[in-house]
């Protein structure tokens, strides 16, 4: 059995792809090294701080590893540790960097063991670990990740408090050595001091002093150190989606938009890109803390998806990111999982609505029907047009209603986000706004503007839902109001079917609460409703369903079950749930992109303030 790649029917090759098969992997022996210097680095980093530890039955063990090395035993162990454990995590991900630092390193710590200690073992041991290193080069071929000199103030801020920690700890590990009763902030006094190399107010009885005065300084260099690399190496920012790049996926969209719902939102420009061989098909993702995150499935024509999610694999491997789909159809995760020996998992349910079958009438809409009538009562009326048929004026002010509507500091969405509203180059977007005529013109800078919903095009008769915003003084119903006016709309856009909101966990709500359900899935459902107080999973559930929709079922797909937390926490970064970044006050103050023209009419985009609620 063969796959065609990227329609060129001369050139097949067996399915499954050969270089992503299930079996030993071949990151085994860089997670078995990197584990090894983590070992190192705990040993090295206790041999250093506790007093007892080197006299202790692990003596022995402790003599013979890097870092301990005669006079300077504490300060160097501590120092060798420290660097050891910052290099194992980019050890086990294959990192060039890593290697070439730990091979610098090795070759040093054997030469102070044999100048210092005369310590054949110790030497012995260094240098072949660092034969080891050499050996296996092959494995590590990891290229660095985008990066920014922002990290060096991360950098600084982190290991400044972890010296701070661990200096208590050296400061207080010989009681019976410290001279009086010093207290606390004699302590921290202490620290501080000694971390800049200078005295503190503690003393010891013999040559403790110089044994912590070496610990906290060497400590203290380390941070500063790492803290100046970090700032003046060469900055390579995070890739971004460049104009040819935009062009070519609008291409392939006009061509092959109407197979996923999700298409359409490949186009943010916080996302970069990898295309086929032939150029018919092309991922989309974004590399979060190491997760190479893809969304929704391939773009293109579906016999040359194997060759873009090859280029896709290539690029990870490259750069050792873990690799992740979230959202794929069920088309898109039958060739991922085929094509790359991935597994997965379903992780909830698109919504779609078909238009013909769409009305208000009917005992299961009675809610609906019943809270559309009131706020119609209400004196509320409804617009759905064209982005390209809106005005300027009202355009912007739309922008700057859903901006300020959005009810958090921090933008959400990534898989199901287009990242703007009003963008020349998408005039085919869809917009309903809901106004309250007379109410508001004086007091609010939106007019009569109450409520918006935007749709981006879904091929060339769909449309799929991707903000939905509303003035939080309006009447509740807003968003059921527009959604059934987008939907009544629709014929007379040419739209046949809408896609609504995506539930997680969708069927496991259902099925939970029906009668005759286990209890493993009661206790299932139960834990989804408790989460659902933080995350909108039973709300969007119970929304969606008002509408009667057929459910499209959607995958995660992944490597290996040891990734899933990982690939959960970076799904929750890049759709704005989670905020790893630094506390406000200490923010980078990036600056606004600059506006890109529209290649048909030159008017610049305006600033990109949407994101998905």
């Amino acid at each position: 059995m063969s796959v065609t790649l990227d329609g060129d029917k001369s050139r097949s090759v067996p399915s499954p792809v050969r270089k992503f098969v299930r079996g030993p992997r071949p990151e085994s022996v860089p997670k078995l090294i990197g584990t090894a210097c983590t070992v190192v680095g705990l040993i090295d980093v206790a041999a250093g701080v506790f007093p007892r530890f080197r006299h202790s039955r692990m003596h022995t063990l402790a003599e013979v590893l890097p870092g301990a090395l005669g006079p300077f035993a504490a300060a160097l162990s501590l120092s060798a540790g420290v660097l050891l454990l910052l290099l194992a995590h980019g050890l086990k991900r294959r990192k060039r960097r890593a290697w070439r630092a730990a091979v610098l390193l090795l070759p040093a710590g054997a030469l102070a063991q044999f100048l210092y200690r005369h310590s054949v073992v110790g030497t012995l041991i260094s240098l072949a670990l660092c034969v080891l290193l050499v050996r296996n080069r092959g494995e590590f071929a990891a290229l660095p990740d985008p990066r920014s000199r922002w990290r060096a103030l991360a950098n600084f801020v982190l290991l400044a408090a972890g010296s701070m920690g661990l200096g208590l700890v050296i400061v207080s590990a010989h009681p019976g050595r410290i001279v009086g009763s010093p207290s606390v902030a004699d302590r921290l006094q202490h620290v501080l001091y000694g971390l800049f190399g200078v005295e503190g107010p503690m003393e010891y009885a013999g040559d403790t002093s110089w044994t912590v005065g070496y610990s906290l300084g060497a400590l203290g260099l380390l941070t500063a150190v790492t803290t100046i690399y970090l700032a003046f190496r060469p900055e390579r920012p995070a890739a971004r989606l460049t104009e040819d790049d935009e062009a070519r996926l609008r291409a392939l969209l006009e061509k092959h938009g109407g197979r996923d719902s999700l298409g359409h939102f490949a186009l943010r420009r916080d996302k970069a890109v990898v295309f086929s061989p032939s150029g018919k098909a092309a991922v989309c993702y974004r590399v979060v803390s190491g997760v190479m995150l893809a969304s929704g499935d391939p773009i293109g024509d579906v016999e040359a998806w194997p060759g873009a999610i090859e280029r896709f694999m290539d690029e990870a491997r490259a750069h050792s990111w873990t690799p992740a789909v979230m959202g794929c159809g069920e088309t898109g995760g039958e060739v991922w999982t085929r094509e790359t020996g991935l597994d997965a998992l379903e992780l909830g349910d698109e919504a779609v609505v078909d238009v013909a079958d769409f009305s208000l009438a009917g005992r299961a809409m009675r809610n609906v029907r019943q809270m559309v009538k009131r706020i119609e009562r209400l004196g509320y009326e409804t617009r759905v047009r064209r982005a390209r048929d809106i005005d300027e004026d009202e355009l912007e002010r739309i922008r700057r209603a859903a901006d300020d509507w959005r009810g958090t500091d921090t933008e959400r969405g990534f898989s199901m986000a287009l990242g703007r509203i009003g963008d020349p180059a998408d005039g085919d977007c869809v917009i309903a706004t809901a106004h309250k005529p007379g109410d508001g013109d004086d007091d609010s800078p939106y007019g009569d503007l109450k409520a918006v919903l935007h749709f981006v095009p879904w091929g060339r008769d769909g449309m799929s839902l991707d903000l939905m915003r509303r003035d939080r003084s309006a009447d509740p119903g807003m968003n059921e109001l527009l959604i059934v006016a987008a939907l009544q709309a629709a014929p007379q856009l040419s739209v046949e079917r809408v896609s609504l909101n995506f539930a997680m966990f969708r069927s496991v709500l259902a099925r939970g609460e029906k009668l005759g359900a286990g209890p493993v899935l009661r206790l299932w459902r139960g834990l989804l409703i408790f989460l659902s107080r933080w995350f909108q999973i039973e709300s969007l559930y119970k929304f969606n369903a008002k509408f009667r929709p057929r459910w499209e079922p959607r995958f995660v797909v992944y490597r290996a079950a040891g990734d899933l937390p990982r690939i959960s926490l970076a799904a929750m970064q890049a759709e704005g749930f989670v905020n790893l970044a630094l506390p406000r006050p200490f923010a980078r103050r990036f600056p606004r992109p600059q506006p890109r023209p529209c290649a048909h009419t030159g008017i610049p985009e305006q600033e990109r303030h949407t994101r998905a609620a």
